[in-house]
């Protein structure tokens, strides 16, 4: 599909836009550079906000921490990108969650800040 760049999603936060785009950009070139290579090259987002020093102190306060997911989703999802084999899983864009609930997990509730609270949506997702 044609790439389809939009002024809401650079308007009020340029700089960290920009990132996502670098990543994502490298994700694939990376991925197509050392795929002969055996050499597996992944992004890996979160679905919700996770509870970590910027989003209490910057962002959003405790509001938005009590309805965040806690770190350890995202090290959970990258052990197990990080287990597969890199001759196959390269090239791809994971979702915390997705990844978890892919790999057999059917409950995510103690990934939860404050379990049954509404989720934050991450911005860029």
């Amino acid at each position: 599909p044609p790439l389809n760049m939009e002024t809401r999603w650079f308007e009020n936060h340029v700089a960290y836009t920009m990132s996502k785009f670098g990543m994502s950009m490298c994700v694939l070139g990376m991925a197509g550079e050392f795929k002969g290579l055996g050499i597996g090259v992944n992004a890996l987002w979160p679905r919700t906000t996770i509870a970590t020093a910027a989003i209490a102190n910057i962002v959003g306060g405790k509001e938005m921490m009590r309805r965040s997911r806690k770190p350890s989703i995202m090290g959970d999802a990258a052990h197990w990108i990080l287990t597969q084999d890199s001759k196959s899983t390269t090239g791809n864009f994971f979702i915390d969650d997705d990844v978890l609930l892919g790999s057999g997990l059917t409950d995510l509730s103690d990934y939860a800040v404050e379990p049954g609270v509404e989720l934050m949506p991450d911005f860029f997702l």
